[in-house]
């Protein structure tokens, strides 16, 4: 077999030059900067900074606030992840199957995607809203009090719901291409062999479809984690107070509304190592159990 190469050598690195600029100026030194910003204590009014060593760290792993928001990320990350996935799959199941009218459902599934984050948080306020919103009255009629920003666990629902809706989409889509991709022998072999539809999918269809899952759940943790920011910042209107956050945004409320530049750093380095350490452990394990074809 015979490899591709490149006449002169320096073409190449010419052509790589664009990406890794970028990648330096919004990846390498912001994460760079945070290193160095978590190991001191800088005035909020900027006349200032003195070294503190590993003290923003300290203060973080002994704040219980701080392990209250961060087991709040893990359970929010896991409700957004696991449910995005199985909607997403379950309605690319049944889109699969459709005959009659399958681009205008899937076209209808697919709107959403368009939806900024945002957007979609201010739709969950209105969704929500106490005096008014239509999914408050339906909860009404179940004897379910919702206050959105005041109670808890209402906050809480409403931002994993609001943030499932807007993945679902993106997931839905990978999940029908890939089951489009699936020969249709291998789909009639499997009719032949099992007539249980349900015992097809989980012994032939869902295996086939393993990578572009090992794919989705690591975009998806990584959406829970970051993308969902806008989503939490609109629902709860700028104003925590005692609702439910994750752990980015709590590195922008400390950061940006408590001016403490060093303590947020730390925080944002801390996040950045467990992500690291997630997906360094996702295709280091998981991976393995993946048989791609």
């Amino acid at each position: 077999m015979k490899r591709a190469g490149f006449a002169q050598p320096w073409l190449p690195i010419l052509l790589l030059i664009p990406q890794l600029t970028i990648i330096m100026i919004f990846f390498y030194w912001p994460a760079g900067y945070a290193i160095q910003s978590s190991f001191y204590l800088q005035d909020p009014f900027g006349f200032g900074s003195s070294f503190v060593g590993f003290e923003n760290y300290s203060d973080i792993f002994s704040s219980g606030e701080y392990r209250k928001v961060a087991w709040f990320t893990v359970v929010y990350t896991f409700l957004v992840t696991f449910l995005s996935l199985s909607l997403a799959l379950l309605l690319a199941v049944k889109a699969d199957k459709v005959i009659r009218g399958a681009r205008t459902y899937r076209t209808l599934l697919m709107w959403v995607y368009a939806v900024a984050p945002p957007v979609a948080g201010l739709m969950g306020v209105m969704l929500f809203d106490q005096s008014a919103g239509p999914l408050t009255e339906f909860l009404g009629f179940f004897g379910w009090d919702f206050k959105l920003g005041v109670n808890y666990n209402d906050t809480a629902t409403a931002m994993v719901v609001v943030a499932v809706w807007k993945q679902v989409p993106v997931n839905f889509i990978f999940f029908l291409s890939g089951l489009q991709s699936i020969p249709r022998s291998v789909r009639e072999a499997a009719m032949i062999d099992n007539r249980s539809g349900t015992r097809r999918f989980w012994d032939i269809t869902f295996p086939l479809l393993a990578p572009t899952a090992f794919f989705l759940l690591i975009i998806n943790i990584t959406y829970a984690l970051f993308d969902t920011f806008g989503v939490i910042d609109t629902l709860v209107k700028g104003e925590p107070g005692n609702n439910p956050m994750t752990l980015v945004y709590k590195v922008f409320i400390d950061g940006f509304r408590g001016n403490d530049l060093g303590g947020s750093s730390a925080q944002s380095v801390v996040l950045m190592v467990l992500v690291l350490a997630l997906t360094v452990f996702q295709f280091r394990l998981l991976e393995r159990r993946i048989h791609y074809t």
